[in-house]
């Protein structure tokens, strides 16, 4: 364990323990699950990988959740995650690997150094040649990831941010950021970003961010028009967005989704998206070439039922991992 210099953002690694499960067999890599192919490395002594990597990085924050005036508890989501994903098959034969480097929590409030600590873990893991894996927190996350991201690809490339979200998060941080400032923040101090979110609430923004969203040009897509039905030509526009840009950079808060799949989250909704529309997405995003990174957030383990959200979280996890590492017969990764 390491504080970080200078801030109260704690570092540590992750407890063998989460990953654990059934083991089917213990040499035949066609039955492995998880917890049989996860390394859990000290995230002090990163070094280059030769391997198509994925690498998971926890973010034990709600600070801006409770900024924001939102319901507590996804702090624990990081850990609840990894124990969900244990027990999932590994679908992906040699070539490819999965780390763990552990997770950065907030300590005594500081949420803007916990962000510029996750950022500097996202660099890192970027720079030696594997793809962030971030499980927040409270939507807060985004903003860590996004400096790491932006640090690592430089002040002058186009980044496109993706969002698969029901609210724009487009508030004032005059105050104080929060889990719903970030993207203002970004959009008002990076003028080589652009912002695109799919499933935005109609009636879970008021007018002040619709004008906001317009006024900062950020691309949307409402919830009520993403049925299957439509799915082709939201890809279409998914990939005319990730074209404009150099890099694309993905996030998925998951209060997207109806909260008949997702009950556990700051900000529940009766409507939303289903799981099947949100993995397509993430699917789309993940497996194109420019694409990153990924994070999710807003997973909320306190106020879960049975554990629903919290699984559900860690199934879409693995969908944009096996979409990163070549999992998916439609790939389109080089």
């Amino acid at each position: 364990m390491k504080i970080q210099k200078g801030c109260e953002s704690v570092r540590h690694n992750s407890s063998p323990d989460l990953w654990s499960g059934r083991t089917d067999h213990t040499e035949r890599r066609s039955s492995f699950r998880y917890h049989q192919i996860v390394e859990l490395i000290d995230w002090k002594k990163l070094s280059p990988f030769n391997k198509k990597t994925c690498a998971i990085i926890g973010f034990e924050c709600e600070e801006g959740v409770r900024r924001n005036q939102g319901r507590l508890g996804a702090a624990k989501a990081p850990n609840a995650i990894r124990q969900a994903l244990a027990s999932l098959p590994w679908k992906l034969q040699e070539g490819t690997r999965l780390i763990d480097a552990g997770n950065v929590s907030c300590e005594n409030n500081q949420l803007e150094e916990a962000q510029k600590a996750l950022g500097n873990t996202v660099f890192n893991i970027l720079s030696n040649a594997a793809t962030p894996i971030i499980l927040g927190g409270g939507h807060e996350t985004l903003y860590g990831h996004y400096l790491g991201v932006r640090k690592h690809i430089g002040k002058d490339a186009s980044l496109g941010i993706i969002n698969i979200d029901a609210h724009f998060d487009l508030r004032s941080y005059e105050e104080h950021p929060s889990s719903g400032t970030m993207f203002k923040q970004i959009l008002e101090q990076d003028s080589n970003s652009d912002y695109f979110v799919l499933g935005i609430q109609r009636f879970g923004n008021t007018q002040e961010l619709f004008d906001t969203a317009d006024n900062l040009g950020a691309c949307y897509i409402y919830e009520e028009d993403m049925h299957d039905g439509q799915m082709d030509a939201i890809i279409s526009k998914i990939n005319e967005f990730i074209q404009k840009h150099d890099y694309i950079l993905l996030t998925l808060c998951t209060d997207v989704l109806n909260a008949a799949f997702a009950p556990g989250v700051s900000a529940p909704s009766p409507f939303g998206l289903t799981p099947m529309a949100v993995r397509t997405l993430i699917r789309t995003v993940a497996s194109h070439q420019k694409t990153l990174s990924f994070d999710i957030c807003e997973v909320n383990p306190s106020l879960d039922e049975n554990g629903r959200t919290v699984k559900l979280g860690a199934y879409l996890t693995n969908e944009a991992i096996m979409a990163f590492l070549g999992g998916h017969h439609d790939d389109t990764r080089t």
